[in-house]
Formats: C-alpha cells, sequence, structure tokens
C-alpha cells in the first residue's frame, strides 16, 4: 500500500517484502505432519516447520459441509522454493486435494530472516550438486 508523505513522495507502509514466506498445510494425523515436515527440512525446503495442536476444520467438499480434526504446518521458507514445495508436499500427502497456501512475509526479525536463507537450499538448486 502506498501513501504520500507530507512532500508528496510516496511512502511505504506496512514494512518492506521478503522473499520469505509461510507455508500452511494441513493434514489428518500428527504422524503425517512429521514425515512432511522432516522431508521438508531434510531436503533444504524449508528452515523450519511447525505442527500444531489438533484444530477443527469445517469445509465444504463434494457438496457437503464436512468437519474434521487436522492438524496444520507453518513451514518457513523462501517464495523462490514454494514450486517445490508444492510438487513435496503433493507427492507424499495423503490427501486428494491438500491445502499448500502461501503467505508472504512482510517484514521480520532480520537475524530470523537470515537463519531461513541460511537454512534453506538457493532456489533452483539440484540436489546433491
Amino acid at each position: 500500500m502506498h501513501i504520500s508523505d507530507t512532500a508528496g513522495s510516496p511512502a511505504i507502509v506496512g514494512g518492506i517484502v521478503t522473499d520469505k514466506v509461510v507455508v500452511l498445510v494441513t493434514a489428518a494425523s500428527r504422524g503425517e505432519c512429521r514425515k512432511i515436515a522432516h522431508h521438508l527440512v531434510e531436503t533444504r525446503l524449508a528452515a523450519c516447520v511447525n505442527i500444531s495442536q489438533p484444530i477443527k476444520s469445517v469445509y465444504r467438499w463434494e457438496g457437503q459441509i464436512a468437519e474434521e480434526g487436522e492438524f496444520l504446518l507453518f513451514i518457513k521458507s523462501t517464495r523462490g522454493l514454494f514450486p517445490d514445495i508444492k510438487t513435496e508436499i503433493s507427492k507424499i500427502h495423503s490427501y486428494h486435494n491438500p491445502e499448500i497456501i502461501c503467505l508472504p512475509v512482510i517484514d521480520g526479525s532480520p537475524d530470523y530472516l537470515q537463519w531461513i536463507s541460511d537454512s534453506v537450499k538457493p532456489a533452483g538448486a539440484v540436489e546433491g550438486a
């Protein structure tokens, strides 16, 4: 969002936009979440993955309202790795249509943002190369 400062120049409100992202993924069990989390961190697609306590999801599926217990993953990574994250999750996730949502990190602690960069592989890097 842009507004004008007192001199009429555009000023950015809400901080900088980083290349960091938080990816949200739901799964049916804590075990499946652990499997996804370990895979993403081991392959350096994610710096960190948090697994929530059980949550209740209410959603529309195939014309019906459903209510299920799930767990939520909070995956910290970079925007450039999101295509690989989607691909890897889709390969191992048990759901036919898993939730995989990428949210931008507008701003954050510089040390933490740098730690994310240092913990993941560069976008486009080939494993083992």
